[in-house]
């Protein structure tokens, strides 16, 4: 048994190495940045649109999250069968979801306030 977990471990820790290996030989020419001139870009968007647009997307998961909070608590209201404790752990789920959603919707409320008067302030 001992044996058995050594050569596990061992084999798991090889598999680690193994790409650090490998990785070790590599070039910038075999990354294909010479392809591209030695240089690398990043967008071209204005600074304060990505931010606003990552932020959207990260309230996005969020409000998804609590969604599926929602979902889970009226999911276990269905399946308390009159029991008082499940019924109320069940209100609480659903409770909680919709404040999360309250404070996501919230926050992206101002959030897109705030960026849209930047842009506006800050261009002509």
């Amino acid at each position: 048994m001992k044996l058995t977990k050594t050569l596990i471990a061992c084999g798991i820790t090889a598999s680690m190495l193994v790409p650090f290996a490998a990785m070790a030989q590599l070039t910038a020419n075999d990354l294909g940045v010479n392809a591209v001139g030695n240089t690398i870009k990043l967008g071209e968007g204005d600074v304060r649109e990505t931010a606003g647009n990552i932020i959207n997307v990260a309230l996005g998961f969020l409000g998804i999250i609590a969604v599926v909070i929602v979902l889970i608590g009226g999911f276990k209201y269905m399946i308390a069968g009159g029991d008082e404790t499940k019924t109320k752990e069940a209100r609480g789920w659903i409770i909680s979801g919709i404040i999360g959603l309250a404070i996501i919707l919230s926050g992206w409320a101002i959030t897109s306030f705030v960026i849209n008067q930047l842009l506006k302030a800050t261009t002509q």
